[in-house]
This record gives C-alpha cells, sequence and structure tokens, in this order.
C-alpha cells in the first residue's frame, strides 16, 4: 500500500463572498466571557430539521454552511422576483418582491384551492379574496428615496405630483398607533393564507415601522411606464380607509406584499394609440400576496447533532419540547438506521477543518470541502464503514471489485478523490455501548484512498525513473 500524496484543493474560479468563520460561535484571542453565545432554535417536522427564523438561517449558513435552503440549491436565498422585472424597474429602489401579473393570478388560485379544501364555501372564498387582494398604494421605501426618471422629464414629473391637490398622502407612523383594524382583528388574521400553514405574523411581531396609505394612487409618467409615486409627510383624511402596510425592508420571499406589474390602457388613450404601444405601458400596483411561500434552513441529521452536541449553539423542539443530546442520537438512529456510522465519520472530519456535505449526487456517504462550497470544489467523495479491530463486521456497502471501479471512475470523472473511512472499534464495545454518544471516544479511524491504476501512466514513470 502506497503512502497518499495530498492534492491541494481546486478553488472555483468565481467567488462572491467573504469567507467570515467555520462555525456560528465567538472564538479566538478576542472572545471574552462576556461574549454573546447564542442558541439556535430548531424544529424536527417529518424526520427532518427544519430551522424558521431569519437570523439563524443567516448565521448557520454564513458561518460553516450548515444546511441548505429547501427552495435554493444551497444559500437559502429564494425570491419570488421576476429578475428581469427587478432589472427593468430598478429606479424604484425596493426590496419588496416584483413579480408578473401571471404569476400573481397564479397566487390566488391556489389560494383558492387552499381555501376550498378547508371547507369554505364560494361565496366566502370570493369575499375574502375580492377583499384581500385589492389594489394598495405603494409604501415609502426610505424617505430620501426618489424614483430617478429621465431629465427631459423631470420638469413635466414635478408639476403632475405638486398639481395633485385632492390626492391622499402616506403618513409614516412608529409604535402600535393608528394600525389598520384588519391587522388587529384575529378574525381577518386568519383570512392571511400561508403555503407553511402557520399562524400570520401581526404587525407587533415585526421591528419595523408600520405605513398608513390611503385609497388613492397618485401617479406619475415616465415615458411608456407608469411608477406608483406615493407623497408622504401628510395626513390621510380618511382614517377608516387606512390599510397597514409592512416597510418594505422585509426580506423578499415573506413579504405579505408585492409589486406586480399590470398592463395600464386608459379609455381616451385606446382610441388614438396603436395596440403595441399599448401593451408596452405598464405600471406597478402595491397588493397583498394570498399565497405566501417561506424558505426553511434544512439541516442533515448529522449536521444537527454536530451543532447541538459538539458546539451546543443548537436547540431541537419536537412539540414545543426541547430534545435532549440522549434522546435524539437514539431518534435519529431510529429515522436513519446509519446515522451513527455516518455521524462518526462527519464529526471527525468538521474536527479536522473539512466541511462535509451529503455526497448522495456522487454515490458516497460525504463529500469534503474547504472551508465551503462557495470557494473550493470538493476534495474527497467519503465512504464510511464500522469495522472492529480485525476490519471484521457487516458492512453497510459490500462492495464487488466492478462496483468499485465503477465509483472511482465517478470520482476521477468529476476532479475527486475516492476515500475509505474506516472507523474502527473495540471488539469488546457492545450495541448497549454505542446507545450514547459518549462511545465515540473509543472509536480510532483509519483514512484510505483509492487511486485506479493506469498501466500506461505506471510504464511512463518508470521509464523517467
Amino acid at each position: 500500500m502506497a503512502e497518499a500524496v495530498f492534492h491541494a484543493p481546486k478553488r472555483k474560479r468565481r467567488v462572491y463572498e467573504n469567507y467570515e468563520s467555520p462555525f456560528p460561535i465567538p472564538f479566538g484571542p478576542d472572545c471574552g466571557p462576556k461574549k454573546d453565545f447564542k442558541i439556535f432554535h430548531a424544529e424536527m417536522i417529518n424526520n427532518s430539521v427544519i430551522v424558521r427564523k431569519a437570523e439563524d438561517i443567516e448565521q448557520l449558513y454564513g458561518k460553516g454552511y450548515f444546511g441548505k435552503g429547501i427552495l435554493s440549491r444551497s444559500r437559502p436565498n429564494f425570491t419570488i422576483s421576476d429578475p428581469k422585472l427587478v432589472a427593468k424597474w430598478k429606479d424604484m429602489k425596493t426590496d419588496m418582491p416584483i413579480i408578473t401579473s401571471k404569476k400573481y393570478q397564479r397566487s390566488v388560485e391556489w389560494a383558492t384551492k387552499l381555501m376550498r379544501r378547508q371547507g369554505q364555501d364560494e361565496n366566502t372564498v370570493h369575499r375574502i379574496l375580492e377583499d384581500y387582494t385589492k389594489p394598495l398604494e405603494h409604501p415609502c421605501v426610505k424617505q430620501n428615496v426618489e424614483i430617478q426618471l429621465h431629465d427631459e422629464l423631470n420638469s413635466e414629473v414635478v408639476s403632475k405630483v405638486e398639481g395633485t391637490g385632492d390626492t391622499e398622502n402616506l403618513s409614516v407612523m412608529n409604535g402600535d398607533s393608528g394600525k389598520s383594524e384588519r391587522l388587529e382583528d384575529p378574525s381577518k388574521q386568519s383570512d392571511l393564507l400561508q403555503a407553511s400553514g402557520q399562524d400570520p405574523r401581526t404587525a407587533n411581531d415585526l421591528d419595523e415601522h408600520v405605513v398608513e396609505v390611503a385609497a388613492s394612487l397618485p401617479q406619475g409618467h415616465c415615458g411608456k411606464q407608469d411608477v406608483l409615486l406615493p407623497q408622504c409627510g401628510a395626513q390621510p383624511e380618511d382614517s377608516s380607509r387606512q390599510v397597514g402596510l409592512i416597510c418594505a425592508r422585509e426580506r423578499g420571499p415573506d413579504d405579505e406584499y408585492v409589486l406586480v406589474e399590470e398592463a395600464l390602457c386608459d379609455v381616451s388613450e385606446r382610441e388614438g394609440s396603436p395596440n403595441e404601444e399599448l401593451a408596452q405601458k405598464k405600471k406597478l400596483i402595491c397588493r397583498r400576496n394570498p399565497y405566501r411561500i417561506f424558505e426553511y434552513l434544512q439541516l442533515s441529521l448529522e449536521e444537527a447533532f454536530f451543532l447541538v452536541y459538539a458546539l451546543g449553539c443548537l436547540s431541537i423542539y419536537y412539540k414545543k419540547e426541547p430534545l435532549p443530546i440522549v434522546k435524539l442520537w437514539k431518534d435519529f438512529t431510529i429515522v436513519q438506521p446509519t446515522f451513527r456510522t455516518t455521524y462518526m465519520a462527519y464529526h471527525y472530519f468538521r474536527s479536522k477543518g473539512w466541511v462535509p456535505k451529503v455526497g448522495l449526487k456522487y454515490g458516497t456517504d460525504l463529500l469534503l470541502y474547504r472551508k465551503g462550497p462557495p470557494f473550493y470544489h470538493a476534495s474527497y467523495s467519503v465512504i464510511v464503514e464500522l469495522v472492529d479491530d480485525h476490519f471484521e463486521g457487516s458492512l453497510r456497502r459490500p462492495f464487488s471489485w466492478k462496483s468499485l471501479a465503477a465509483l472511482s471512475r465517478v470520482s476521477v470523472n468529476v476532479s475527486k478523490e475516492l476515500l475509505l473511512c474506516y472507523l474502527i472499534k473495540p471488539s469488546t464495545m457492545t450495541d448497549k455501548d454505542m446507545e450514547s454518544p459518549e462511545c465515540m471516544k473509543r472509536i480510532k479511524v483509519q483514512e484510505v484512498i483509492l487511486s485506479r491504476w493506469v498501466s500506461s501512466r505506471e510504464r511512463s514513470d518508470q521509464d523517467e525513473l
């Protein structure tokens, strides 16, 4: 058996983020006893570990790259916004999602079907959705934000906006005073349809400012596109018509409010303008999203247990009750019979500085990354086996020479090395001893790198010698 040669990890060509920390906990020389140590919150749902809070998701993935977004490839950055519309309306300077009218109608259809399955009659469904999805004014994102128009149209737009004397304006208010009855009434809150099935979040749960707006829509014309231009600073005249909006600093997919691009076709313009020109005139309408889709962070069982057991920075709840470490060890083994073996290997490689990820796509147990998937390609594909002192025992994946050669060839074709990780337990260790994670203290690890022998390359090496 030849000595393994270490090959440097292959760095990705394009890296779009900075490396923050290997773990989501404070450590290092500048970490003192007064340093905040945050305990993250996760839930056990359908044999999966889910993190819901946006702050926890950002910390767990940004520092250590734990888990993946349930609606994304890796980083949980899913948004319902249409990229083309975001680029088209970039002068709006808003964080609210911008979607097409067709996509909004699809959300309405989903909400309708959901309410029908809940036993609501057609009249009730129609009445609730009609009231819930009616147009609202576009909220002020920032006090100093202005829509950048073409230079030749600036004076015309300003004159139109300032000349509207009877327009009802926005008033920005802090605190709980003056909120809409729609958000305060619990019966109305139940009308908020969410794809996750959770209770709707009220304005009291948000740290953002509440913006009170009226029903009228002042508009400024910009060529062939109409943009809503809300005026800030004055109080609305009719408080009964006010609708509470959440400030646009909420993150995209969780927003209750979206901007819908809809076609604008006035009667006066329909007679003298060609159909092609009318089709290009669009405006953004602020509406409530009746069917909201939330993205959560899903942790693998190995990642979740490492955060609980090794780092102590995660609490996992089941039916609002925290699960102790020993119970997690047993429950995870029931959910995934190979959990003990794969976690020992995960714990070992994480402790050595690697970022292990599930290797299912390449037919292995783990993939090992340096720093994280955004920076380097995976260096090793890992197969994990639990054996005794004599390298005997029931193998999880008994290979034939044919299957082993095929797996080795796959690993080489994707520029990875195949690594066999043997977890060696003492012959005296019983199954009862392995019912606690403390058994890992008696486990030894041996790594074997499997390389494909190429005869032509071997002959050339011998000729050079």
